[in-house]
């Protein structure tokens, strides 16, 4: 039994230091915070039941001081009752500390499925809308190489419609001057 514990306490700080470092590249929520708090404190409650273990095991109050007494061997007793207690609390412990880290693990992954959706979603209405602006292109393109068709077209029709007012123009002109000829 001795050897088990002995054996447990090492394995016991390693985990701890190893969820301290851990916790400390990540931050983590405040839930996960407080149950890794009552884990720790459980570990060192659990070290210090140990050390009066310890010290149990060497107290000889006995036939003087040479041996242990009854009542030596129920106290070291006690406390390696109350230690096996500690350790089943830290393993309940610990085993809610990891449903914790679970839940925040799946959240993430969710938000992370959703976000990657999105980007998805986005990269699709980006490349429809720049297969719309090529299509745009492609009509401006072509309607500005027949603008300047279009432009001298305009301009000849222009041109044309001047020349027929001012020979319009001409015409009534004429026909007032004769007009007042003959009448006057």
């Amino acid at each position: 039994m001795m050897k088990f514990l002995r054996f447990l306490l090492p394995i016991t700080v390693l985990f701890c230091f190893f969820g301290q470092a851990k916790g400390q590249n990540n931050p983590d929520s405040s839930s996960f915070e407080v149950q890794r708090s009552r884990v720790n404190d459980l570990l060192d409650a659990r070290q210090q039941k140990f050390g009066a273990y310890d010290t149990s095991l060497t107290q000889k109050t006995g036939f003087f001081g040479l041996f242990k007494s009854k009542g030596d061997m129920q106290k070291s007793i006690d406390i390696l009752k109350d230690i096996v207690i500690t350790d089943n609390n830290i393993f309940l412990e610990t085993q809610k500390l990891l449903k914790i880290k679970d839940f925040e693990k799946d959240k993430y992954q969710q938000l992370a499925t959703d976000y990657d959706k999105q980007v998805s979603a986005y990269i699709g209405t980006i490349s429809k809308l720049q297969k719309e602006n090529e299509k745009l292109r492609a009509q401006i393109d072509k309607t500005s190489g027949n603008g300047g068709i279009g432009n001298i077209l305009l301009y000849i029709a222009l041109l044309v419609i001047a020349v027929l007012g001012y020979l319009l123009y001409k015409f009534k002109a004429q026909q007032t001057a004769s007009k007042q000829q003959n009448s006057g």
